[in-house]
């Protein structure tokens, strides 16, 4: 429930405060004096579209602030902490800006967010009802939404059980229609993945065997110069035929450092050393003489290896760098190959799943029709009754719950009409159903469609009618209701009870109301008059909450245009007198 409305600088106000409570609220005032100004206001506290020319003449910005008491609105708070705003002491401040140039900034419980988080978040506080509203009224989906409503909780759980199986049910479609469209596609990559296994199966390549054939390759085609290199190294080492050698060279200066190792012990180290450098070229010759021995040349291994080589190379050129990454891409493959030769059992398994969900979406249309044609039945006799309380005795409403037949589809079809009780028909994320208001203004004349039959003063009865129905369901979770002069085109009786219904639905409700009416202002808990006054430069308006003195003479003005006339006072305290009793808070 709002507690506090602070209006700085829009349209004609300067700066007001309006102070709201339980029960009903009215704003009345001189035409242009700027009424309008306080559902501007709300508009905005509501995520509405921001107009930089409702900002007041010579100031940078327009702000609008709303104090709202939480407590017994937990998704709210929640909604409040998501955006990262916070609740001090119950109370959470709705805030917006908007500047001369038309910039626009949103606040939730003191966090800064985008207008759209405070739309979401305000949303569920407030229903505005206005003339635009009645207009909203005449679409079938209003209309559908008001009678959901009313179903409470029996239609909202069918509602959100019909949804998920519609969503599985395009969800399974789709998928089927991307599998049947793309089976030549996946037949074609199919083919290509088994040719490519079949060319690495045919190799059977080894992790690691291209780098060893490549080694291999190397010496076998260079065996010739590897030998003749190695029985030159050990020629150096140690020579057959008596010549020169290292072996030689290092036993010399061995004997000659230990020729006079007696004399000098460094000497004698360096003769050992000398010693163990001669085992090691020793050892060294050997090696290098089994190495020459060693290598041969062999034709015949050289063209297996190159003939290897050139077949890992025709697989490392198609499906990788190395024989490792060919590897890998045969695994990838494989697994893909065995999806992709599942196709056929896919495409089966989706369409028994369509069956299935088709044959469940069905028997939960067939639920939610009946359900919202037993609360059709209950909502239409209600606001029948509400309309005969507001001065329409012979008025009659009726709710129309129809469905759409079309011709028989094939239901293995993807978008097929549905078949629910023998019947194909055209079925939608909201159902089956197509819901139509009727209206039959007066004794024997034959309901008829809203847009069609109703005036603007009937669509204002039949809409408030509905609002008392449902908040007497105990099926309206909306905590205030906002009305803009909808009781425009209503006079006479029909406006005093208007005036008596908003009352009653201020019972259960906070209510804020528009009006041009002194029957409808009578009903108010709370009279709050707009003043216009000007210095002869600039015009402003303020908010005055009216006493009961004052309020006699605003309902003296309303009725006869004199604040001060006995007759018009004498009718004024009549009216709130007779209004007393109904009235939400005493």
């Amino acid at each position: 429930m709002f507690e506090e409305i602070r209006i700085s600088s829009l349209g004609v106000i300067d700066s007001s405060t309006l102070e709201l409570g339980p029960g009903l609220t009215v704003i009345t005032g001189e035409t242009g004096a700027g009424k309008t100004m306080i559902v501007t206001a709300l508009g905005l506290l509501l995520g509405g579209r921001a107009d930089s020319g409702s900002v007041r003449t010579g100031s940078t910005s327009a702000r609008v602030e709303g104090i709202v008491a939480a407590d017994g609105l937990p998704e709210f708070v929640a909604a409040v902490d998501e955006a990262g705003g916070s609740v001090d002491d119950g109370r959470v401040v709705l805030a917006r800006n908007v500047s001369a140039e038309g910039r626009s900034r949103a606040y939730v419980g003191g966090a800064s967010v985008p207008v759209a988080t405070l739309a979401e978040v305000s949303e569920p506080l407030v229903a505005v009802h206005g003339q635009s509203d009645q207009h909203r009224l005449l679409q079938p989906r209003a209309q559908r939404a008001a009678l959901d409503r009313f179903g409470g909780a029996r239609v909202a759980d069918l509602s959100q059980r019909y949804r998920e199986l519609f969503d599985a049910l395009r969800e399974t479609e789709r998928e089927l229609d991307e599998v049947v469209t793309t089976a030549r596609d996946r037949a074609r990559e199919a083919d290509l993945l088994r040719f490519g296994l079949g060319e690495i199966e045919a190799v059977d390549p080894r992790p690691g065997e291209d780098a060893e054939l490549a080694a291999e390759e190397t010496r076998l085609g260079f065996s010739d110069t590897l030998r003749t290199a190695a029985e030159t190294a050990r020629e150096a080492l140690s020579a057959e035929n008596g010549g020169p050698d290292a072996l030689g060279a290092v036993s010399a200066a061995r004997r000659a450092l230990d020729s006079v190792r007696e004399h000098d012990p460094e000497a004698a180290a360096l003769a050992d050393r000398l010693a163990e450098v001669s085992y090691l070229l020793a050892d060294l010759a050997a090696d290098v003489a089994s190495y020459a021995t060693a290598i041969d040349t062999d034709p015949a291994r050289l063209a297996t290896v190159s003939e290897r080589r050139a077949a890992l190379i025709g697989l490392t050129r198609k499906y990788g760098e190395s024989v490792e990454e060919v590897l890998a891409w045969a695994e990838t493959s494989a697994r893909r190959l065995l999806e992709l030769d599942g196709t056929d059992e896919r495409i089966e398994e989706l369409r028994g799943e369509r069956r299935r969900l088709r044959a469940e979406l069905a028997a939960a249309a067939g639920e939610l029709s009946a359900a919202r044609t037993e609360a059709a039945e209950r909502l239409a006799a209600l606001v029948t009754e509400e309309l005969h309380q507001l001065a329409m005795p012979h008025a009659r409403l009726e709710i129309e719950v129809r469905q759409q037949e079309v011709a028989a589809g094939d239901p293995e079809q993807s978008g097929a009409p549905l078949e629910v009780g023998g019947r194909w028909l055209r079925y939608a994320p909201s159902g089956i159903d197509e819901v139509e208001l009727l209206l039959a203004a007066n004794t024997g004349s034959a309901p008829r469609p809203l847009h069609k039959g109703a005036s603007g003063g009937e669509l204002s009865r039949v809409m408030l009618g509905l609002e008392v129905a449902l908040a007497a369901s105990g099926e309206s979770k909306v905590p205030t209701f906002v009305f803009d002069e909808v009781d425009a085109g209503v006079g006479g009786a029909a406006a005093v009870e208007i005036g008596r219904r908003l009352a009653m639905l201020a019972r259960s409700a906070q209510v804020l109301v528009v009006t041009h009416l002194p029957q409808v202002a009578a009903y108010a808990d709370r009279h709050v008059v707009v003043a216009k006054s000007s210095d002869g430069t600039v015009t402003s308006s303020g908010l005055t909450v009216l006493d009961d003195a004052a309020r006699e003479r605003e309902l003296s003005r309303m009725l006869a245009g004199l604040s001060d006339s006995d007759t018009a006072l004498a009718h004024a305290r009549e009216l709130l007198e007779v209004a007393q009793s109904a009235r939400a808070v005493s």
